[in-house]
């Protein structure tokens, strides 16, 4: 009878904590209608209430000088003032059931407003599923100088244990949560200056970034792989192509949301353009990067890593093709996928030092630098299917042209309903110039 009680009451508290959880959900619903209706205040205060912010970290998003100059003079050299981009949030999204705020940094019309709409139309279907690989970087050490390459290589590897010991003892806090170098690979190359040997360091770098943690196991250890194969060490430092720190995304989005299956036709054959042409590739990655790398600014972490890492990983086979990949599924529904390296932290670096970088990672309320990575992949798999979208249908221009003219009228002076009135003018007319915006504006003034 006992039992048959505690059984009941645990159903119960299962039940009570389900019920919290869809309560929870229902309130957590990055969808919203007429977003870009709201003024910059008033998109704020919805951003605030979903992501949990206080009055602080509205201040601290809402003023140009949250980064004070103090702060800027110790995060680069020679600092002679600060530079502000544009903040937004990215809508509509659901990655692995849990719903997001994206928030973004970027100077390029259309970004935002594409990845939301491409978010909308995957979350009809669940929206978006991610993993990971793990979160290891790799530290390089060439070594030069080598009469016996092959030889020191196996060399190298006998001596893995003593190499571990050597590289964890500079790092014990890394070690002390569970990270620390946990294994090594051993290259022969061929080179211009002959063979070299290059040893990769694997080092766990949890919810950091890792490239000081590496670096520094690297210098530390270069004198031992001198000792033990007669060679001269010379570069030592960490590599961008971090293969051992993928992130990934896939989505499936209904050929209903799309418009049918013949737009998923188009936009399959899109895909295949950009898989096989590296000229195509080249702007198609630019388009995922035109979503990741606000993520990734908005946050404080390195820009340059991802979009080096990525474009070498999209090279990795010996010819440049897709980060992404598209298909058509045996419903006719659209598949997509990406894949690519996410060496992204959140400790360390201008993570912890930018005021705004902080409270875009509480506005994502992500528990580890993977989980961060993640996200971003998703938002990159999003921005590629707005984008090639446009471009196998309507084509590209009809979007960034309403997007341009608004920028346009701005510097023309215009302001509320007169500038609403003249991108509408501009773009019907297909005359988007900063020249034509300031005579419709003169033209609206004179009727005063």
């Amino acid at each position: 009878m006992l039992l048959y009680i505690l059984l009941i009451q645990g159903f119960i508290n299962y039940q009570a904590i389900m019920l919290c959880n869809e309560r929870m959900n229902e309130m957590k619903n990055s969808s919203y209608s007429g977003f870009y209706k709201l003024s910059p205040e008033e998109r704020l205060a919805e951003a605030a209430e979903f992501c949990g912010l206080s009055e602080e970290d509205k201040a601290v998003i809402s003023s140009g000088n949250s980064l004070d100059m103090d702060k800027a003079d110790h995060m680069i050299e020679n600092v002679i003032g600060r530079f502000t981009l544009p903040m937004a949030v990215g809508l509509n999204f659901t990655i692995n059931g849990k719903d997001y705020l994206i928030p973004m940094v970027s100077e390029e019309p259309s970004v935002v407003a594409a990845a939301s709409n491409a978010a909308k139309m995957a979350r009809e279907n669940g929206g978006f599923y991610t993993s990971n690989t793990g979160a290891i970087m790799i530290a390089q050490i060439q070594l030069i100088d080598i009469p016996n390459p092959n030889f020191a290589k196996i060399k190298i590897y006998e001596n893995k244990s003593k190499i571990i010991e050597i590289c964890n003892e500079k790092d014990p806090t890394l070690v002390k949560f569970g990270g620390g170098m946990e294994d090594l690979e051993v290259r022969v190359i061929d080179t211009l200056q002959g063979k070299m040997v290059i040893v990769h360091l694997k080092v766990n770098t949890l919810d950091a970034m890792g490239a000081n943690a590496v670096n520094t196991m690297a210098e530390a250890v270069a004198p031992f792989l001198e000792e033990i194969t007669g060679g001269k060490a010379y570069l030592r430092i960490l590599s961008n192509l971090a293969v051992h720190r993928l992130a990934r995304a896939r989505t499936v989005i209904k050929k209903e949301t799309l418009g049918g299956e013949e737009i998923v036709d188009k936009i399959v054959t899109a895909y295949a353009f950009a898989a096989a042409d590296p000229f195509r590739a080249a702007t198609h990655n630019k388009g995922i990067m035109n979503g990741i790398i606000p993520v990734v600014l908005a946050t404080g972490n390195d820009t340059r890593a991802i979009e080096s890492g990525a474009h070498a990983y999209a090279s990795i086979s010996g010819k440049y093709t897709s980060l992404t990949t598209w298909e058509k599924n045996a419903d006719g529904d659209l598949v997509g996928t990406i894949e690519l390296p996410m060496a992204v932290g959140l400790v360390g670096g201008a993570t912890k030092i930018h005021p705004t970088a902080q409270v875009a990672v509480k506005m994502l309320g992500v528990k580890s630098a993977t989980e961060l990575g993640e996200i971003i992949a998703a938002v990159g798999l999003a921005q590629n299917m707005a984008a090639i979208k446009a471009l196998a249908t309507e084509g590209i221009q009809r979007g960034h042209m309403s997007l341009h003219a608004r920028n346009l009228a701005t510097v023309a002076g215009a302001k509320g309903e007169v500038m609403e009135e003249i991108v509408k003018k501009m773009v019907s007319e297909k005359n988007v110039r900063l020249e034509y915006a300031q005579e419709l504006l003169k033209e609206y003034e004179n009727r005063k």
